[in-house]
């Protein structure tokens, strides 16, 4: 599976429960997370897509640690089998 499709479905996932994915881009600096998941509890995650087996740049992995340093968390999700399991984290049964 590519990439793009786990993205895809992550931000369907996410806007089933009334939640917003938002793609995150910020010119000149390199390493930032794919979206922004904001959950109606004022919840917000930095979701890092991967296709499968892929990991992080070492800007990746620089970045990741500046926002959890700041207090944020970072996920980085590289199946479908992860979107489930990161919507099953936000919305427990």
């Amino acid at each position: 599976m590519q990439e793009k499709q786990i993205e895809l479905k992550l931000r369907d996932a996410v806007k089933s429960k009334g939640g917003l994915a938002l793609k995150f881009v910020s010119p000149g600096t390199a390493g930032v997370p794919d979206r922004i998941v904001l959950i109606p509890d004022g919840r917000l995650y930095f979701v890092e897509l991967k296709a499968p087996g892929k990991r992080l740049s070492p800007k990746q992995v620089k970045m990741a640690a500046v926002l959890e340093r700041l207090g944020h968390k970072v996920r980085v999700i590289d199946s479908t089998r992860q979107v489930k399991e990161f919507m099953d984290e936000l919305y427990p049964a």
